[in-house]
């Protein structure tokens, strides 16, 4: 066969060929598979969780795949969250008459980028749904990460605290526009996705004056950044003149009514630390190739704001609030 039927889903013959040509082949067989949950041992370890859901349209995009997504997306949750990736769930719904073809591609990918992050993939499932019901494929993660000790310390957060951010902002939203053809032949530009596993555990490792982190996924840079100045009560001032963008990346912005502050990134990490270890931190992340374009980008205005400002010093000089990003913007992004 060489695409789905719902013979695939109904668990007999054709459903264990799948399994075993498919899924087996690029994840492996391990003592976690053979019993209808994974058994870890975790002795008395503290465990980041998260989970996440993948929709991305089209499932295929310069720089990657919705593979590739869900495991960098899943893992950066876990590693933004100052845990160490250990091993990760992933269920798939499947349309009938998807091509066979594409799935091996999509789980090759998700191998490869699992071995890459230093996750393994203990369990999953499969589920076969009727043409029409679902487009194509979407994939759910689960993750687990160690916490070996706590490394973030938000209660720390101070005024002159600088912000960083690892590259530049808005790729992966303008790549998804780009699959899309609603960008023709303007840009090239690849998706930024990638898992930020290494980076940030030595950035853990070497700078002890990290704050918090988040990816700045969906709703982009600024989304994320309301968030935190929310959740924590704090202001940050962020400089316009220094957030890094790719010339065609504005050039498609402004083409097309977009403010990159509020494309996502899958493969970007924004960090708030001590201003005594901005340049180190810096540093660290410019040595890395998916860190070469970081810059510190602003800085923590106040400790004293109940509510939470996000504000933008606009290349003119003048001063602006940001807020979170209201209404769609780019549907299906990830």
């Amino acid at each position: 066969m060489q695409r789905i039927s719902l013979a695939h889903g109904e668990g007999g013959e054709v459903a264990n060929e799948l399994i075993q040509k498919v899924f087996i082949k690029s994840f492996g067989h391990s003592k976690h598979t053979q019993f209808d949950s994974a058994i870890l041992s975790l002795r008395e370890q503290t465990i980041a969780v998260t989970t996440d859901s993948f929709v991305v349209n089209p499932l295929f995009f310069p720089g990657g795949n919705i593979g590739k997504l869900a495991i960098a997306g899943t893992v950066n949750d876990l590693a933004v969250s100052g845990a160490i990736p250990y091993v990760l769930t992933a269920g798939f719904i499947i349309e009938e008459g998807f091509p066979i073809k594409s799935l091996k591609d999509i789980v090759k990918t998700m191998a490869e980028e699992a071995e890459r992050a230093g996750v393994t993939i203990v369990a999953g499932d499969t589920k076969v749904v009727e043409k029409g019901s679902a487009d194509g494929l979407f994939i759910n993660t689960t993750g687990i990460g160690i916490v070996q000790e706590k490394r973030l310390q938000p209660e720390l957060i101070q005024e002159g605290d600088s912000v960083l951010i690892s590259g530049t902002i808005g790729d992966h939203g303008v790549a998804i526009l780009s699959a899309r053809q609603e960008l023709g032949l303007l840009t090239n530009v690849q998706s930024d996705c990638a898992s930020l596993t290494g980076i940030i555990h030595e950035l853990l490792e070497e700078v002890k004056g990290v704050r918090i982190m988040r990816d700045p996924t969906r709703g982009g840079l600024a989304t994320t950044l309301v968030e935190l100045c929310e959740d924590f009560r704090f202001s940050i001032e962020l400089d316009e003149d220094l957030i890094p963008v790719r010339k065609d990346v504005q050039g498609a912005c402004d083409i097309l009514g977009y403010d990159p502050l509020y494309l996502a990134n899958e493969g970007k990490v924004v960090i708030i630390v001590d201003s005594n270890e901005e340049q180190k931190a810096l540093a660290l992340l410019q040595s890395y190739e998916i860190g070469k374009n970081a810059k510190v980008i602003g800085k923590v205005a106040s400790c004293e704001d109940e509510s939470g400002k996000l504000l933008l010093k606009t290349i003119v000089g003048t001063t602006k609030r940001l807020n979170r990003l209201a209404g769609p913007l780019l549907p299906r992004i990830c």
